[in-house]
């Protein structure tokens, strides 16, 4: 009978920009198999954008969570219906799950 192990990761950050991650195994034993996967869900939270700016103020509209006005992939997909803002204005929350399973010799 051969076990199975799981463990599964959970990394959630709240950068501005984008993430990326890599890794690398040093495997010596070669009795060992395994295979990990990465699933990560994007969310944009509240409007960060700065409307009075201009006037050497500062004032956000108050909106708290992202909601698009079209289907994704469509223009719509990136302008807030709630705010009007573009997306990118929104905080972006990332939360990425790693999962590795391996099977001991």
């Amino acid at each position: 009978m051969m076990m199975k192990k799981r463990q599964v990761v959970v990394k959630r950050s709240s950068e501005g920009g984008g993430s990326s991650s890599s890794s690398s195994a040093n495997n010596n034993n070669r009795n060992i198999s395994s295979s990990s996967r990465v699933r990560s869900v994007v969310r944009y939270g509240e409007c960060q954008k700065n409307h009075a700016a201009n006037i050497g103020g500062y004032a956000v509209d108050g909106c708290r969570e992202f909601l698009a006005t079209g289907e994704e992939g469509s223009h719509g997909a990136l302008t807030c219906a709630a705010c009007g803002c573009h997306r990118n204005f929104h905080r972006r929350e990332v939360e990425s799950e790693v999962v590795c399973e391996y099977s001991p010799p």
